[in-house]
C-alpha cells in the first residue's frame, strides 16, 4: 500500500492516537499468547507425562494455525479491510482461550492442542493485518524502524506471558520418577488433575480481556488506511502469489522467516528444558526466571535495535546479530551448565530485530502485491511448528543440548539472507 500522508493523518488528536494505540496493543496481546506456550510445554510435559517431542506439539498445533489461516486472513482484508480482520482475529483469539475450560473438564491433551490452534487462527488475522498496517502508516524509508518500535510492545507481551505462566500456572511441585512411583494411584491422579486445572484461570481471564478489546476496536473510528479498499491495486489476486514466488529475493525472505521463527520458538520453548539438563538442581520456577530475563533482553534489543538502525543499515545489523547468535548457540551446545544457559538466553537480545526486519525488507516495494506478500510471510511462521517438533525429536534421541543445533542452523540461514539483502538493495539504499 503506497504511503499517503493525507490519508494517514485524516484523523487528529485522540481520534488518531486511539486507533494507533489499539493497533500497537495487538502486538502485546499476541506476545502474551505466544510465550504462554513456553510455560505450557513445561506444564503439559509434567501434567500428561509427555516426551520432548510430544510436549513440543504445543507449538506445532499453535503455529499450524498461523499457516492455515494466513491466506484466509489476507483474503478477509481484501474483502472487508484491516479493521474487520482485526475484530475477527480478536474474537477467534478469545474463543480459543475459552476452549481451555472444556479442555480442562475433559482432561485431554488433544483438546488443549485444538484450543491453541483456534487461538493461533485468530493471531494469524491480527499479525497479517497489523504488521503491514504499521508499515503503511508512515514513510517507507523508516518502515523497518517503525515496525521494530511496534514490535517492541510485542516484547512486553512475551514477558507478561511468561510471568503469568510462572506465577499462576507453574506450581513448583516437581516429582521425580521415584517420587511419583511412591504415590498411590489416587495421589497421582490428584497431582495430574491439579496441574491440568492450573491453566484454566489465566486463559479464561485472557478470553475476557480479548473479547472486550474486540468490542472496543469495533466501536472506535479508524483512519482511512484501515478501511476496505475496492480499488484493484488493493485486492489480492491468484497471480499475485505466482508473481511473488517468481522473485528469488522474496522467496529467500519467506524461507528465512521460516527458519527465524523456528529458531525463536525453539529457544524459548526448550529453555526451561535445557536448564533442567544444565542445572538439574534448579526448580522450574527459577528456570522460568531465566526465560523471563531472556525475554527482557529481547525487549531491550528491540528498542536498542530501533535506535541503532539510525546509524547502521538494518540488513548489516541483522547480519552481525545472526553471527553472534551462531556463537552463542555453539556455546550452549558445548558448555552444558549455567554458562550455556546464559548463552542460550542471550540469543534473545540478538533475535529481537530479525522478524520485523525480514518482514519489512521482504515487502518493501511490493506495491499491489503487498497483502499477498504479507500473508505468505505470516504462513512462514509454520517454522515454529516444524522446527520445534524437530528439536524435540532430536532431544528425545540424544539430548537437549545437542538439539540446540536446530536454532544454530537457523541463524546461519538468517545470516545468509542478511548478506543477500545487502547485495539485493545495493549501497545506495537505506536497508
Amino acid at each position: 500500500m503506497p504511503y499517503n500522508k493525507n490519508q494517514a493523518n485524516r484523523l487528529t488528536g485522540l481520534a488518531l492516537w486511539l486507533p494507533l494505540f489499539l493497533i500497537v496493543s495487538l502486538f502485546f496481546m499476541w506476545g502474551v499468547a505466544n510465550n504462554l506456550n513456553d510455560i505450557l510445554i513445561t506444564q503439559f510435559k509434567k501434567a500428561f507425562a509427555l516426551s520432548d517431542l510430544q510436549s513440543g506439539l504445543v507449538q506445532s498445533a499453535f503455529y499450524f494455525g498461523y499457516f492455515v489461516f494466513a491466506i484466509p486472513a489476507a483474503l478477509a482484508m481484501k474483502r472487508f479491510g484491516y479493521k474487520p480482520a482485526v475484530i475477527v482475529g480478536l474474537l477467534l483469539y478469545g474463543a480459543g482461550a475459552l476452549l481451555f475450560y472444556p479442555a480442562v473438564q475433559a482432561n485431554k491433551y488433544e483438546f488443549f492442542l485444538a484450543a491453541l490452534f483456534v487461538i493461533a487462527s485468530g493471531l494469524a488475522f491480527l499479525e497479517t493485518s497489523a504488521n503491514p498496517l504499521i508499515v503503511a502508516m508512515g514513510d517507507p524509508n523508516t518502515a523497518e524502524r517503525r515496525l521494530n518500535f511496534a514490535q517492541s510492545f510485542n516484547s512486553l507481551g512475551t514477558i507478561a506471558g511468561v510471568l503469568i505462566g510462572r506465577e499462576f500456572i507453574l506450581s513448583g511441585v516437581e516429582h521425580g520418577p521415584g517420587e511419583l512411583a511412591a504415590l498411590s494411584e489416587e495421589q497421582q491422579a490428584a497431582f495430574y488433575s491439579a496441574e491440568v486445572q492450573a491453566v484454566q484461570g489465566p486463559y479464561l481471564a485472557i478470553a475476557a480481556v480479548v473479547i472486550v478489546w474486540a468490542l472496543w476496536v469495533a466501536w472506535v473510528k479508524f483512519p482511512v488506511l484501515a478501511k476496505k479498499h475496492d480499488a484493484p491495486e488493493h485486492t489480492i489476486r491468484k497471480r499475485d502469489f505466482s508473481a511473488l514466488l517468481k522473485r528469488p529475493y522474496y522467496r529467500a525472505a519467506v524461507v528465512t522467516q521460516f527458519f527465524y521463527v523456528g529458531a525463536q520458538v525453539c529457544v524459548w520453548s526448550f529453555m526451561i528444558r535445557y536448564g533442567q539438563e544444565a542445572m538439574p538442581d534448579t526448580g522450574e520456577k527459577n528456570l522460568a526466571t531465566y526465560l523471563s530475563f531472556s525475554l527482557m533482553a529481547f525487549m531491550v534489543g528491540r528498542f536498542a535495535s530501533t535506535w541503532l538502525m539510525g546509524y547502521v543499515k538494518p540488513a548489516r545489523l541483522m547480519l552481525i546479530y545472526a553471527l553472534l547468535n551462531i556463537v552463542l548457540c555453539t556455546t550452549a551446545m558445548f558448555s552444558v551448565n549455567q554458562v550455556g544457559l546464559i548463552a542460550l538466553a542471550a540469543t534473545s537480545f540478538f533475535m529481537s530485530l530479525m522478524f520485523p526486519t525480514i518482514f519489512a525488507l521482504a515487502i518493501k516495494n511490493l506495491g499491489p502485491e503487498l497483502k499477498a506478500g504479507s500473508s505468505l510471510l505470516v504462513m512462514a511462521i509454520i517454522g515454529g511448528a516444524v522446527l520445534t517438533a524437530l528439536m524435540g525429536l532430536i532431544s528425545d534421541i540424544s539430548s537437549i543440548h545437542t538439539a540446540v543445533a536446530v536454532p544454530l542452523v537457523s541463524f546461519v540461514a538468517v545470516a545468509l539472507f542478511a548478506r543477500a539483502s545487502e547485495r539485493h538493495y545495493g549501497p545506495g539504499q537505506r536497508i
